[in-house]
Formats: C-alpha cells, sequence, structure tokens
C-alpha cells in the first residue's frame, strides 16, 4: 500500500518522538486524522511534503505577523548566524532589541531575554514571590502561562477555587499556591482576595485570552485586576506572550490602557526563533541575578540569531500603517465567518483583534472558558478537515486563536471565506 510522505514522516515519527510530535496540540487529537508536516513555508502560505499549499491560519501559533519567511529576517537571521550561532557570552543585539521593546512598554525599564513564554512565566513567579514575600497566586480558568508547575492547574469546585494538579507530576502541594477565578470575573478576584490576600503575591492574566480560542476582556476587568492588586499589595502581571506586539504596538496593554508591574512577552519578539522576556521597572527586574537574590539563568538566553530575528520584525511591525492594515484583515475574516454563520443558519460567534481572530460555534461570544466550552464540538473538526482538504490551515483546536499576519491579502482571506462556505455546504447538507 502506497503511504504520502506525510503519512510515512508520522509513522517515523511515532517510533521515535513521543506521540510523534514536540508538542501535544500537533498530533491532532482534537481534530483527528494525520497532522500536517510542513515542508517549507513562504507568506501567507505552507506546503507539506505531499506539494499539497495551504492559506496557513495558525502562522507558528504568533511569532508569524509578518508572514512566514520575510527577506528582511531572513536576511538579519543569515547575517547573525555567519558571526556564529550562539556564543554563552553578551552580543550588542541583545541591547538593541531590548530598547526596541521598552521604547514601547511605559513603566519597564529592564528585560531579561529567556527561550520560551513558559520559561518567562516560571521565572516571573519566582519573582513576583520574591518581591512581595507571599507564595500564592491567581490564574484564570482557561488561561494558559506555559507548563510550569505553579501555573498547570485546573479549577476545582465553586466559582472560584483553590487550584487542583492539571498534569501528572504536578503535586497538590504545588497546585495549592495557584487559585483560580473565572476570566472576566472580577467578583471573583475580589472574593479570594478577602480570603487570601496576605498571602497572594501576584495576579496573572492574558490580557487577551487566546488559550481557550480568542475571548476578549469584559470593559472595566482588566482595570479591576489593577485596582485589586494595588489595594492588597501584590503585582499584576499580564501575559503577552501572545498579544505582545502583535494586537498593536507595545501589546494589549497599551491597546486597553493596563499598567503591569510585569510583562511577559514570546513569540512576535523572536520572530519565529524561540525566544521570549519578561520585564518590569528597574526595582523589581534588579532582584533578579546578578543584581539580586532571585536566580535565573539560560545557555542560550539572548542568543545573536534570536535577537536578529527578533529586532528585524519589530522593525518591520513599526512601519507606518502595520497595523491597521493588520487588523483589516483580521476584521474581513471575522465578518466573513459572521455572514456565512448566517447564511447556513449555524451558530457561529467570531471575533478580532490587531492580528487575532477567533470564532466558536455558538450563539455569542464567549466571556470565560466555561462558555467556551459550549461550543460545538462535533461540529469543529468536521469544519476543520473541511478546510483543510479545501487548502486552508486552521489550529488543530476550537481553544486556539487564528493567526493573520502582514502578508495575508484580500485575495487569501476570500479563499478562505470560500472554502469555509463550501464546507459549511457539505456539512449542511
Amino acid at each position: 500500500m502506497h503511504r504520502s510522505r506525510s503519512e510515512a514522516a508520522f509513522a517515523r515519527a511515532q517510533g521515535v518522538l513521543v506521540g510523534g510530535v514536540n508538542s501535544p496540540v500537533r498530533a491532532f487529537g482534537a481534530v483527528g486524522g494525520q497532522p500536517v508536516f510542513v515542508a517549507r513555508a513562504e507568506g501567507a502560505h505552507v506546503v507539506d511534503l505531499d506539494g499539497r499549499r495551504y492559506v496557513d491560519l495558525v502562522g507558528s501559533f504568533g511569532p508569524a505577523i509578518v508572514g512566514h519567511a520575510h527577506p528582511e529576517v531572513l536576511e538579519a537571521v543569515t547575517r547573525a548566524a555567519r558571526d556564529g550561532l550562539s556564543f554563552g557570552a553578551c552580543c550588542e543585539s541583545e541591547a538593541a532589541l531590548a530598547e526596541a521593546i521598552l521604547s514601547a512598554l511605559p513603566g519597564h525599564d529592564k528585560v531579561r531575554f529567556v527561550n520560551s513564554g513558559t520559561e518567562a512565566a516560571m521565572s516571573v513567579v519566582r519573582l513576583a514571590r520574591a518581591a512581595t514575600g507571599r507564595s500564592k497566586v491567581i490564574k484564570f480558568e482557561g488561561c494558559y502561562h506555559g507548563h510550569v508547575d505553579a501555573l498547570l492547574v485546573a479549577a476545582g469546585s465553586g466559582a472560584a477555587t483553590l487550584g487542583v494538579p492539571d498534569s501528572a507530576g504536578v503535586t497538590a502541594a504545588m497546585a495549592s499556591q495557584t487559585l483560580l477565578a473565572p476570566f472576566n470575573d472580577a467578583a471573583a478576584v475580589e472574593r479570594l482576595f478577602a480570603a487570601h490576600g496576605a498571602e497572594l503575591a501576584a495576579v496573572l492574566v492574558e490580557a487577551v485570552a487566546g488559550n481557550m480560542g480568542l475571548v476578549m476582556p469584559a470593559p472595566g476587568f482588566l482595570e479591576a485586576l489593577r485596582t485589586a492588586c494595588d489595594r492588597h499589595g501584590a503585582l499584576l502581571v499580564v501575559d503577552e506572550v501572545m498579544t505582545g506586539f502583535r494586537v498593536a504596538w507595545g501589546g494589549a496593554q497599551r491597546r486597553f490602557g493596563v499598567r503591569p508591574d510585569i510583562t511577559i512577552l514570546g513569540k512576535v519578539i523572536g520572530g519565529g526563533m524561540p525566544v521570549a522576556a519578561y520585564t518590569a521597572r528597574a526595582e523589581l527586574m534588579d532582584l533578579v541575578a546578578p543584581l539580586g537574590p532571585v536566580y535565573q539563568a539560560g545557555t542560550l538566553s539572548g542568543n545573536p540569531v534570536g535577537m536578529a530575528a527578533g529586532l528585524a520584525t519589530l522593525r518591520l511591525c513599526k512601519q507606518p500603517g502595520f497595523y491597521e492594515n493588520l487588523e483589516a484583515r483580521s476584521a474581513e475574516l471575522r465578518d466573513g465567518l459572521l455572514a456565512l454563520g448566517s447564511e447556513f443558519d449555524v451558530p457561529l460567534a467570531a471575533a478580532a483583534i490587531g492580528g487575532m481572530a477567533g470564532f466558536f460555534f455558538r450563539a455569542t461570544m464567549p466571556t470565560n472558558f466555561a462558555e467556551a466550552r459550549e461550543s460545538d464540538s462535533e461540529l469543529f473538526p468536521r469544519f476543520f478537515h473541511g478546510l483543510l482538504d479545501r487548502g486552508v490551515w486552521l489550529p488543530p483546536s476550537s481553544f486556539e486563536a487564528l493567526f493573520v499576519s502582514s502578508a495575508h491579502t484580500r485575495a487569501d482571506i476570500e479563499f478562505i471565506l470560500e472554502a469555509a462556505r463550501a464546507t459549511l455546504a457539505e456539512v449542511r447538507a
């Protein structure tokens, strides 16, 4: 029996990689079928091992804001790589990228680069505990801050509660240090502060949730978190791994006017290379080694190739009209999906902000994870595979945002919507 190159590649990978993948969502567990094995990518398109071409709404799950293999980013990476991939020493481009980031984030003075959002979140929890002398943190159900033990927790019973382990290997003692509240529920946060305020070091939040699908902050929610943290002496940590420099220059905090104590960044700031960071005012960052007692280190942190990719990407993002054009494409996608829902009488809600979009097979946009889970879980896999068969690659989970790049054209959006129309006609037949 003849197998495609993708099928053969997956069979080979399953023999030597856990589940055949290096990140669980790639295994297509939520949608079934054969994972996409990408051979190359350019602009708004990817090509798989068998030569099939797709309009890409995965965008490497966020970094590819200027599209894949942008010539200016490739040139910067190639130039840096010629001088060496990693030195284990300081390089000038570290400061250049840090300066670019800080220019967009008022109230932040210093940056520490790491290699992943998980590493940044882990370091931030440690920093917040050291700065406050407290042990507990609050996070929101459905918000993802990497696979850090302290943050890989799920809700127990009740509207706002002590966390319970969400993964084998996370101890109950570790999970008990994390409290959970529903996203957009400021009253639940107040109840947690009332019960545990003297123990709470920080509140961590995605300003725009992108790991339960795309869920927007309710008016006043982020401001309420800022007020609660100020009242109780806790730190507000805004996780902008996904939204940073994607929904606006400076990210969601600039767009919504929220003032974090600490910001977590990733994805776009590395332009496709493994780069992340955390940043805050000097009095907090100076607690980090070598200036302070909070230890954190990384062999490849600030490597010259990653710094070059991030700096080239941010320079492109800062060009006049970049975000206006990016959001116009995202809005066209959102509006087109909403129109299709009406055309086929399918409950479908959609939203867009900056270079992010999202949709749910339900009548209204969700405001929290419980509502996001009410989306039609049987329709999504059929819709996903219908689009995949027609040359559109969506994230293989209904709980992932869609990522639009500056390389997407109006024609690309129209292609996606035509594929969606044909798929809905098929599944509704």
